[in-house]
């Protein structure tokens, strides 16, 4: 499978309105022009501010689609999710979790390595950069980075849920406004005929979720991959690709920039990680 024939990458003075019409991906040719487009429309009016609306994936092979660790469980996943939530909460212990809700629960098996249908995100572009080119074993591969609006998705929420951002005067889901709203995943799933898509922040159970600055997206078809639903949705995502031959160029400036291993995966594991991969010769 190869990737279909790219959108004309903007201009400079495009950046500001820059908005894919087409399900096709910007190929860059540049560190500052990736800079650019995973920058671009965050410059927010009301505020004064720059503060980008998008969640951001890397992924170290532009071919990868984006499909949860529950779909790539294989077999009836689908049918075996609550199996497998039920016997997480049975056996973990349950100081694990601050509040016994779903959302508590799924945020902690999913930070855990508990396939589930929620997808890791993150509202930094360097971290999407990072986890793009950090497997020196996909090196030689073209890397994508994902951006969906999370404004613009929220909008085609339930009433429920719009209802409950804007009470509180929020852009993005916690779990504590997820329980206050819906106490079970069948309910969540049944609160539209039309599958939809929300982002939400997990509670910060360590330090690798806060240095991530990670959040989580979540379907209410667990079997609709992210990139599928997307695909109807043409306006409210981009997707840049990583050429190759640039990953080595960007992966030495993120190093120098302190987004490493080290950082994000704070520990032995993160350290050695980060070592690993500094010391290996390019060849």
């Amino acid at each position: 499978m190869s990737d279909p024939e790219p959108c004309p990458p903007p201009s400079a003075s495009q950046q500001a309105a820059f908005r894919p019409n087409c399900h096709d991906a910007v190929r860059v040719g540049s560190w500052s022009e990736i800079q650019e487009l995973l920058f671009a429309e965050s410059w927010v009016p009301e505020i004064g501010r720059y503060r980008s609306r998008y969640a951001y994936r890397g992924l170290s092979d532009a071919e990868y689609p984006l499909e949860t660790t529950l779909m790539r469980l294989g077999g009836n996943y689908a049918q075996l999710e609550r199996h497998l939530l039920r016997n997480f909460r049975k056996y973990a212990h349950r100081r694990v979790v601050e509040r016994d809700s779903v959302w508590h629960w799924l945020s902690v098996a999913q930070h855990y390595g508990l396939p589930t249908r929620l997808m890791d995100w993150t509202y930094s572009p360097f971290a999407a950069l990072h986890f793009a080119t950090a497997h020196i074993d996909k090196i030689d591969r073209d890397g994508a980075i994902w951006g969906v609006n999370y404004i613009d998705t929220h909008r085609m929420a339930p009433d429920l849920l719009r209802t409950q951002l804007d009470l509180e005067g929020a852009n993005v889901f916690t779990v504590e406004m997820l329980s206050e709203a819906v106490g079970s995943l069948a309910a969540f799933d049944r609160l539209s005929d039309t599958p939809f898509t929300l982002f939400f922040e997990p509670p910060s159970i360590d330090d690798r979720i806060v240095n991530q600055f990670a959040f989580f997206s979540l379907s209410s078809d667990p079997t609709l991959s992210m990139d599928r639903w997307l695909a109807d949705y043409p306006r409210i995502w981009r997707r840049i690709i990583i050429p190759a031959e640039l990953k080595w160029e960007i992966r030495d400036k993120l190093d120098q920039s302190n987004i490493t291993e080290r950082v994000f995966f704070p520990g032995l594991d993160g350290l050695t990680a980060w070592l690993k991969r500094h010391y290996s010769p390019r060849s």
